[in-house]
């Protein structure tokens, strides 16, 4: 099936019962799941490209994490944070589990989708069989966090696409290259028409809460505990950085390949945060790790 077929499951938070959107692609009965999970402003739509590529193979599960996409809002957005997410999807991979022939799902996360990947895989008992991290590691840049917190907290808002368009071409040019026509998918996979026909990006403004809170002794504290989660990993791990990331530093991902699951490193050159896996070249990748 090359088309995806678009569900909902109902997770909780400490504000309420809220629904998170998922699409599914292939064999609804195929026994071998990949799950994505998008960077922390991004959108599932942003994996059409490598799901279409490995439906053949895989059922492929790409949610949009709560407060963006289809997914609904959080009522509290102090909630916006990794331990939410993370329960979010223990409820998505309890319900993929619940067929007997899936014993393991792979796991594929983009920056937010791979600190979420950590903290599952970090877990005793936990579903997932690889784990493929995305430009991220338990240490993150600072100056990175904060230009990223910066550009959540903007409520921009376009009176064309085209105009919207050219500002997520602009500030996502880190991705790297690609064609006009990509550009214009990954423009439209985020953006929307607000009540007043204003375009807008596709996530709860909120979220910008949760990054006002940070500071330098918070990001200390969150750096231990992930690198703690990391250790504790025993599943087959893959780090892809973009070799200009100014997310995840090289001494970072060549420390990620010395201790917990001792990830291969791949990184791919003139590409910053994040590589984003359009691209046959960087599927093969995913593809090649599958398959073992």
């Amino acid at each position: 099936m090359t088309e995806p077929r678009i569900r909902t499951v109902q997770c909780i938070s400490p504000g309420g019962l809220h629904r998170m959107a998922y699409k599914e692609w292939g064999d609804a009965d195929n026994p071998k799941v990949l799950v994505c999970v998008h960077g922390v402003t991004r959108v599932s739509d942003d994996f059409d490209h490598m799901a279409r590529a490995l439906c053949e193979s895989h059922r492929v599960i790409c949610p949009d994490v709560v407060g963006r996409g289809r997914s609904e809002k959080l009522r509290n957005a102090l909630y916006y944070q990794i331990p939410q997410y993370v329960s979010d999807m223990v409820a998505l991979l309890a319900r993929i589990t619940a067929q007997p022939a899936v014993t393991a799902v792979d796991w594929f996360g983009t920056s937010m989708g791979g600190l979420i990947g950590i903290g599952l895989a970090a877990l005793s008992d936990n579903p997932i069989g690889k784990l493929i991290l995305n430009d991220v590691g338990p240490v993150l840049n600072r100056g990175a966090l904060l230009r990223i917190g910066d550009y959540i907290g903007q409520l921009a808002r376009f009176q064309t696409f085209d105009e919207a368009a050219r500002y997520i071409r602009e500030i996502s040019a880190p991705f790297g290259p690609h064609t006009d026509d990509e550009w214009r998918k990954l423009a439209s996979n985020v953006l929307r028409q607000d009540q007043d026909g204003l375009w807008v990006r596709h996530y709860d403004p909120a979220l910008a809460v949760a990054f006002k809170s940070v500071t330098p002794d918070s990001l200390e504290a969150g750096e231990a505990q992930l690198w703690k989660a990391y250790d504790a990993i025993r599943c087959p791990t893959l780090l892809v950085r973009g070799g200009e990331s100014d997310l995840l530093s090289h001494q970072t991902a060549e420390a990620m390949t010395q201790r917990g699951p001792k990830a291969q490193l791949i990184e791919l050159p003139g590409i910053g945060h994040a590589p984003t896996f359009m691209h046959a070249d960087q599927i093969a990748i995913v593809q090649n790790f599958l398959a073992g």
